[in-house]
């Protein structure tokens, strides 16, 4: 590569944080990584950080001409949709490449008793005929799918609290993983949960739940990711970003 070469890495995962450290280590490139601001005191990256939205797709392509932006890497959240959508469409306005780093989806395996769906929606309709007492892991947005389940009890947990509307019988618990595989069967056997509900978020670092609800055999929601925009090539794991970057920009 030829010169300094700036990259804006739309962030917030652990992965986004693994690239960006790995690239501001390079002197012919500028980083920058966006978070969204959606977390009180978020993990800063390696490099340059902005926080807060852009402004929707036109706000993003202004962002990309006025910084001189040579390469987009959408590193964000795999349930961050709009954002994706809104990156794919200001790449292809302003013509800098877009890559999407995605961490790989979990698979069910041996003894496991997943009940896929589409939506935060498609939880709250199958939940009653799970179980009772439900262990929340889909995060402090959403919530309001959940609350018109007056019957069911909750255990919701996030990195912030969450805000109305929210289920009337709920318990907030409020932590950040890695988690173990012993610490959530311990949370699953102290608050009698009969079933669990997550996101497909992919990654080790809050995949014990699932293990702990196997070896337990608690019922688990498993919303599924939404797709990445068409046309937009995809990476699972940093090395593979980096190897798409160098070959991108030359």
């Amino acid at each position: 590569m030829s010169g300094t070469r700036h990259v804006l890495v739309l962030g917030g995962t652990t992965e986004a944080r693994r690239l960006a450290e790995e690239l501001a280590g390079d002197p012919a490139l500028r980083v920058t990584s966006s978070l969204a601001g959606r977390v009180a005191e978020p993990r800063r990256p390696a490099g340059e950080v902005r926080i807060g939205g852009f402004g929707g797709p036109a706000g993003l392509a202004r962002w990309l001409r006025e910084h001189r932006v040579d390469a987009l890497i959408d590193a964000t959240h795999p349930f961050a949709g709009t954002i994706s959508f809104n990156a794919a469409e200001a790449a292809a306005a302003v013509h800098v490449p877009l890559l999407a780093l995605r961490r790989p989806g979990w698979v069910a395996g041996p003894g496991d008793r997943w009940h896929p769906v589409d939506s935060l929606a498609g939880a709250a309709e199958v939940l009653p005929g799970l179980g009772e007492r439900v262990f929340l892991t889909t995060g402090r947005m959403g919530l309001a799918a959940f609350a018109h389940l007056d019957r069911l009890w909750f255990l919701v947990r996030s990195v912030d609290a969450p805000e109305p509307p929210q289920p009337a019988r709920m318990e907030v618990l409020l932590d950040r993983g890695p988690f173990t595989v012993e610490g959530e069967a311990g949370l699953l056997r102290r608050h009698r949960i009969d079933v669990l509900v997550t996101k497909d978020s992919g990654g080790r670092a809050t995949a014990a739940k699932l293990t702990a609800a196997r070896d337990a055999g608690i019922p688990v929601v498993v919303v599924r990711r939404p797709p990445v925009p068409e046309g937009v090539p995809v990476a699972e794991d940093p090395a593979a970003a980096v190897t798409w970057l160098r070959n991108t920009l030359g």
